[in-house]
């Protein structure tokens, strides 16, 4: 049973998380002694999940207010670049990882349609990209986006 802490503190338990699973259609391979290890940083894992939750649509944004209006201006810096991970916490284990996501919402939206279909896309990223199994992705809606928000001034626009 493998076992994973939590920021909290609590620990999570997944009955079968350290077995070998199907992964789209194939089984992973049982190897008799081991050829090394591969470790990836929390930073990959927060871009994927960055990159996966801009794609879903009803997202306007990714981070809370102060996260947003500090990416707002270090996007405007020359040479600045958005962050893929701005937004997104998570924590890495050796074969989990659990997700925490900041995100803004189109007004007009369902908020439990637009939930559902990030923590999927986020999810089927995360697993297929590092086969790592994520425990769970917690969302929170920190606002709704209205659609006269949008002003040169903000430096907020729709994600792309």
């Amino acid at each position: 049973m493998a076992r994973m802490t939590e920021p909290n503190g609590s620990t999570l338990q997944r009955p079968g998380a350290d077995e070998p699973r199907a992964r789209l259609g194939t089984q992973l391979p049982v190897a008799s002694e081991p050829r090394g290890k591969t470790t990836i940083a929390d930073g990959v894992v927060e871009k994927i999940a960055g990159m996966a939750a801009r794609e879903v649509p009803g997202v306007h944004a990714l981070g809370g207010g102060f996260s947003r209006t500090v990416g707002a201006m270090r996007d405007r810096v020359p040479g600045g670049q958005p962050s893929a991970g701005r937004g997104v916490k998570v924590e890495v284990g050796e074969k989990q990882t659990a997700i925490d996501l900041q995100v803004v919402v189109e007004y007009g939206m369902s908020i439990g349609d637009v939930t559902a279909d990030l923590r999927e896309n986020v999810i089927a990223a995360v697993e297929r990209m590092t086969g790592l199994e994520v425990v769970e992705v917690n969302i929170a809606v920190n606002d709704v986006h209205l659609p006269d928000e949008d002003t040169p001034d903000t430096g907020e626009g729709r994600v792309q």
